[in-house]
């Protein structure tokens, strides 16, 4: 008896669900209906709106026209009735010189005739009625302003709705990627005239090729692309690949979406690691600060000077760094060592970041190091870390060290430093990031991975990651090294 309950009970719910989900589908094809009537409705008004800017042209060009031939017709007019009155007024004087003449026959006295045909001679030489021309300056034709609406009529029986775009190609081979720039070419695959615009869409991905339902970013949107080329730029690479996907628009309609594809955006990305840090500096994913209150209760800095700090505690640090359990803050620099290291390793290939100091800044140092450097290190004065030097403290003082060896850069010291490690080739070069001009270069054999290290002094530093090596940079590179390029003193052979 309670099986049978229970599994009626079942049916029971089985069909209330199945009722809910009848009555959700007729309320959807009611609102399907309703929709369907309102649009077309709509479609119907924007036709009329169409044909009715159609017949507003046509009204007007007709207009125009029919001006244009009565202009035309006022003009020959005006002709023949000029003409029509110098006739007149010739006839009118040929008439009486006949007369004249006539009466003159008449005479019977010969002097008298002799000087009657003479007057009447040089009247006829001079008469306006041997000088007209008796042919109509204009014609009476009209045939020239007529016009022939054939072809116009069968591009009109032609007409019909708009239709939907078909799906660009996009051009992989002819797309770049350079500069933190991706340049995207597509084409139509087939000429379609009424294409209006078109609508790029982009996301960054981990994935190599087709783009993966799951798990992936919202596509971020550029309209209104009226050429068939797009430069994305200004992006951060941090991410290994970028999908890509192109739609052509016409006035009314958007068609299909091309095939998306898949470029390689990988770049040289780090954070830096507050695990690392000097107790006297605050960390920020990318950005690090002079604090001098961070390290009172736990280290006295310089003795007398720690006399006035106050009793503030040390900043909170970050933890999400991937290593930050497994280092436990061992390394954590001390001391007049105010260093905080990135938090990923460079062990291969060519990679780039950029630094920007503070304007207030005193001191501070770019470079890179070997993993475990001591508490006491500083960039640069150690055969495992290679770096450049400003001290804006007094008078500025730029240099490049290396194993405790300085070389003094008499160059101006630029507001962004770009930083170029090349790994496999044993080559770390320092850039003016806004001109890429080369600011030094060490060259050596890197035995161990890199990681890069910065040290500040009172000010800050914000570090640029996702960065690919940019094309002047490579350039540059190629120049060099295809010259040879000279080994700084301070380089050794690890």
């Amino acid at each position: 008896m309670d099986e049978e309950r229970e599994t009626l009970q079942r049916i029971v719910s089985t069909l209330v669900n199945k009722n809910d989900e009848i009555h959700n589908f007729i309320d959807m094809l009611n609102h399907t209906i309703s929709n369907v009537q309102v649009n077309s409705s709509n479609a119907i008004s924007e036709l009329d709106e169409e044909f009715d800017g159609l017949y507003s042209v046509l009204h007007e060009m007709k207009g125009s026209m029919a001006n244009t031939i009565q202009q035309e017709e006022a003009r020959k007019i005006q002709a023949l009735q000029d003409q029509l009155s110098q006739c007149s007024r010739a006839l009118e004087s040929s008439e009486e010189l006949l007369e004249l003449a006539v009466q003159s026959l008449d005479i019977k006295n010969p002097v008298e005739l002799l000087e009657a045909a003479r007057q009447i001679k040089d009247s006829v030489t001079v008469a306006s009625a041997f000088r007209l021309s008796l042919k109509p300056k204009v014609s009476d034709s009209m045939t020239h302003m007529m016009v022939d609406f054939a072809l116009e009529k069968r591009m009109l029986q032609a007409v019909k709705f708009l239709p939907v775009p078909k799906a660009p190609e996009i051009d992989v081979a002819a797309c770049l990627v350079a500069d933190n720039c991706i340049t995207v070419t597509w084409r139509m695959p087939e000429e379609d005239s009424r294409i209006d615009h078109f609508v790029l869409e982009y996301r960054k991905t981990n994935f190599d090729g087709l783009p993966r339902l799951k798990g992936e970013q919202h596509w971020e949107l550029v309209d209104y692309i009226k050429a068939t080329q797009y430069t994305l730029s200004g992006l951060k690479f941090d991410t290994k690949y970028m999908n890509l996907r192109v739609q052509a628009c016409n006035k009314a309609v958007a068609g299909e979406y091309s095939d998306p594809v898949t470029l390689e955006t990988k770049a040289f990305v780090f954070s830096l690691d507050s695990t690392t840090s000097h107790l006297n500096l605050k960390v920020e994913d990318t950005y690090v600060e002079w604090d001098p209150t961070g390290g009172k209760g736990q280290e006295k800095i310089k003795g007398k000077e720690n006399k006035n700090r106050s009793n503030t505690a040390s900043p909170k640090r970050s933890t999400n760094s991937p290593r930050a359990s497994a280092r436990g803050g061992r390394d954590r620099f001390a001391g007049e060592s105010y260093t905080v290291l990135g938090d990923t390793a460079v062990e291969s290939g060519q990679h780039y970041w950029e630094v920007r100091a503070q304007k207030d800044c005193k001191s501070y140092s770019v470079g890179v190091t070997y993993r475990n450097p001591g508490k006491f290190d500083q960039l640069g004065k150690t055969n495992s870390s290679w770096c450049i030097h400003i001290n804006n403290w007094l008078q500025t003082t730029f240099s490049a060290k290396h194993n405790n060896k300085a070389k003094t850069l008499d160059i101006p010291v630029p507001d962004r430093i770009g930083v170029y490690c090349d790994f496999d080739g044993g080559q770390l070069s320092f850039y003016n990031a806004n001109s890429k001009a080369l600011l030094h270069t060490f060259r050596t054999k890197f035995t161990q991975p890199l990681l890069p290290g910065f040290m500040i002094w009172c000010g800050g530093l914000t570090v640029s990651t996702g960065l690919q090596v940019p094309s002047a940079v490579k350039t540059l590179q190629k120049s060099e090294n295809g010259l040879g390029g000279s080994t700084s003193s301070l380089n050794n052979v690890a």
